[in-house]
């Protein structure tokens, strides 16, 4: 798979993950795991460039005694989320053109 695609959907995947609630990385490995394996060593890189593109926010919380990271996804979050779905229309129209060659 094309790495920028791969990119693209990655953080799709991971802003989606914390879009209902805040959570922290083992969470979103977690949750996402049904879908996409994610590794620490991945989702680390992602999680910094979603915040700097300020795509979600950062706070640290106390967890057993540890300080523990939780994001939060903004309202340009929710926005790429919704760009995300309309941009899949397109790929998933691209798709049924080379499938249906295939069937002919």
């Amino acid at each position: 798979m094309d790495i920028q695609l791969k990119r693209g959907l990655l953080d799709v995947c991971v802003l989606s993950a914390i879009k209902d609630k805040d959570s922290y990385g083992y969470q979103i490995i977690k949750d996402t795991k049904e879908y996409v394996e994610i590794s620490e060593s991945t989702l680390y890189p992602i999680l910094r460039r979603l915040e700097t593109a300020k795509l979600l926010t950062v706070r640290n919380a106390e967890h057993n005694g540890r300080l523990r990271k939780y994001y939060r996804i903004t309202a340009l979050g929710l926005a790429r989320i919704e760009e995300f779905k309309e941009e899949w229309k397109e790929i998933v129209s691209i798709y049924k053109f080379v499938v249906k060659e295939e069937k002919e």
